[in-house]
């Protein structure tokens, strides 16, 4: 009897380790510590990608018409819209709820950075973009929408 406890208390143990183990996916939708804009997290190929999905002024307060890229340096694309903007690509998964090796672009200054997510937890994640090395940057901690 003592040796049946054990077993199924091992399994128990071994199974609620292997659920703890598992990652937490940031696939969805997010917005940012501003609440400026929602951004979707997507599958893209065998990486992560995000595109802004939507803004809370869409519209340029000067023109009134829809905000654009207008800080590229890459005058071809400055006409393009923000929204819909594919901003964040090629992240992997690395380990411990991280996706790493990422490139995040800011279509407020038209730079791009490189950039990690870490999964917090299921409605929370730290995003940080940086020059170089990942212990200087800046992080943001974004919240699920859906």
């Amino acid at each position: 009897m003592k040796k049946v406890l054990f077993l199924c208390l091992a399994l128990v143990l071994g199974l609620s380790s292997l659920a703890s183990a598992q990652k937490l996916s940031p696939l969805g939708i997010w917005t940012n510590e501003e609440k400026k804009a929602t951004f979707e997290i997507y599958q893209c190929g065998n990486k992560l990608c995000g595109k802004i999905v939507s803004l809370t002024v869409p519209n340029d307060p000067k023109t009134g018409k829809p905000k654009t890229d207008s800080q590229n340096p890459d005058p071809k694309l400055r006409n393009r819209t923000r929204l819909g903007l594919v901003f964040m690509q090629g992240f992997e998964y690395d380990d411990d709820n991280k996706w790493d090796d990422g490139k995040i672009y800011d279509p407020e200054s038209g730079k791009t950075y490189s950039c990690y997510m870490k999964m917090n937890n299921a409605n929370s994640m730290e995003v940080k973009g940086y020059i170089g090395f990942s212990l200087i940057g800046r992080s943001q901690n974004w919240t699920r929408v859906k």
